[in-house]
């Protein structure tokens, strides 16, 4: 393929756009490759979305890439968009007629007629993203960059095509996709581009929260997400789709005694987390971990400003927020109501007097995600004091290790009873009642207190004691006394 400007593509890439320019062929339709492919193979990033335009039906030219590729009945159609998706080896390729489109002030749905290649361009939400390149015989690997999208990839710098109100009056998501490519690039936002995303910011409303919320996520998982949400933030985008992380922005004082702002605050908690770790729902923890601060936030003239509970109420608020994001309510909402709930527990555990039993109870709450929780709370400190973040590193490494030592001797992490409730009933053959939850809970303190060790010998023993006070008694003395009984 020679293409007239240096565009870094594989060889297995060019077999690709080979294909393809066969497949434009036998269509009788010309075909482009256009967007985030050709941006990010300029910016020398990896890729595997490609996005084909022709002139013509789009599903059509799916289907006849399709037959000569070999890939019979694995082309996924969205008739209604006038698009189809092929998977092809390691590439998900997308492809759609060129169109036009013209939208209704309060509807995001356009009205929408086949058009041009420039007017398909038009449409694109950056110039970074309008750039192409030709799959036709006759200019086969010609660069179409008609709004200057290679200059302002050079100069780091996001413009829209046509004037910034209309692009995102036209789909308001693209202010949201702006502040995103931001953050993934490193590009700057222009200022008359960012002046347009704050004038129009209340018109994301009409936008799905699903969609939203992808945008969001994909900020998130940044390396460096605050930019990101300073970006929404002050852009009026983060007050209409996350108006509970705007209240954290504040700074009270009273008697001349101030708190530090919980907004600025969050976002260094968030930046420590993702240098660490990519795991967005340990993100999505980082996240929320303060965010019930406004509304537990009191003046004692004595403690100064508190937040007494904040974690608690947090872990309680964040159902509400995932499912106002349409994010899953299942285990990974649990497992960040979890962190959060958790994230103060650590900081106590740091006097060298702490009991064992104390670390018992963390590590039985905790489970599995123990981890997770102390990365959180490392990432939890944020003071400019040099020596405070090494003070309190060091008292964070005390309790890990406090950790690890009870952990191997008692195993309590992701612990189950070694006496359950059906052998409890089989013992002492009574059905599901008061009483079975009673031995169990007595069981479980028994253990977390050290009275007895995690194991089944001395819970059975146990069990069996504490029964006889609430006057029970084992059904067949001779029963052999162990797990398979």
């Amino acid at each position: 393929m020679n293409l007239n400007i240096d565009i870094p593509l594989l060889e297995e890439e060019l077999k690709l756009f080979q294909l393809l320019s066969d497949t434009a062929r036998i269509a009788g339709m010309d075909a482009f490759v256009v967007g985030g492919f050709v941006r990010d193979k300029l910016l020398n990033r990896d890729c595997h979305d490609i996005d084909i335009v022709c002139l013509g039906d789009g599903i059509h030219f799916a289907e006849i890439f399709a037959k000569i590729a070999g890939l019979k009945g694995k082309v996924h159609f969205f008739r209604n968009f006038g698009t189809a998706m092929v998977n092809f080896h390691e590439w998900e390729i997308e492809f759609v007629g060129a169109r036009k489109e013209s939208y209704h002030l309060n509807s995001r749905k356009p009205d929408v007629e086949p058009g041009t290649l420039s007017d398909d361009q038009k449409r694109r939400d950056f110039t970074i993203n309008a750039m192409a390149i030709s799959l036709n015989n006759e200019n086969f690997g010609h660069f179409i960059d008609p709004f200057g999208g290679l200059e302002h990839l050079e100069k780091k710098i996001l413009i829209t095509p046509l004037d910034p109100q209309i692009t995102f009056s036209d789909d308001p998501l693209r202010m949201m996709r702006a502040i995103r490519f931001a953050c993934q690039l490193s590009f700057e936002i222009e200022p008359g581009v960012f002046g347009a995303i704050s004038k129009q910011a209340e018109r994301i409303r009409i936008v799905s929260m699903e969609r939203i919320t992808i945008e969001m996520q994909k900020i998130m998982s940044t390396d460096k997400p605050s930019v990101g949400f300073k970006l929404l933030y002050n852009s009026g985008l983060l007050h209409y789709i996350f108006p509970e992380m705007v209240r954290l922005d504040s700074k009270d004082e009273i008697n001349g005694i101030s708190h530090k702002n919980n907004f600025y605050h969050t976002l260094q908690v968030l930046d420590n987390l993702a240098r660490v770790s990519d795991n967005i729902w340990l993100r999505w923890a980082a996240l929320l971990h303060d965010i019930a601060k406004p509304i537990t936030r009191k003046f004692d003239p004595v403690e100064g400003w508190t937040f007494h509970g904040h974690e608690v109420i947090g872990a309680k608020m964040v159902y509400q927020i995932f499912k106002q994001f349409k994010l899953p309510l299942d285990h990974k909402m649990k497992y960040v109501q979890k962190l959060v709930r958790l994230h103060q527990r650590p900081m106590s555990l740091t006097n060298e007097e702490v009991t064992d039993s104390a670390i018992r109870r963390l590590l039985f709450e905790a489970g599995d995600d123990v981890d997770d929780l102390m990365t959180l709370c490392r990432a939890d400190i944020t003071s400019g004091n040099e020596k405070k973040v090494k003070d309190y590193l060091a008292n964070y490494d005390l309790v890990i290790q406090k950790l690890l030592e009870i952990e191997e001797k008692d195993r309590l992490r992701n612990w189950q009873p070694p006496v359950d409730g059906e052998m409890i009933m089989k013992t002492f053959d009574i059905k599901p009642s008061k009483e079975v939850g009673m031995i169990k809970t007595a069981i479980r303190e028994a253990i977390l207190e050290g009275l007895i060790s995690n194991s089944f010998e001395d819970a059975y023993k146990f069990m069996i004691d504490f029964a006889a006070q609430l006057g029970l008694k084992i059904k067949d003395e001779d029963a052999p006394k162990s797990p398979i009984c």
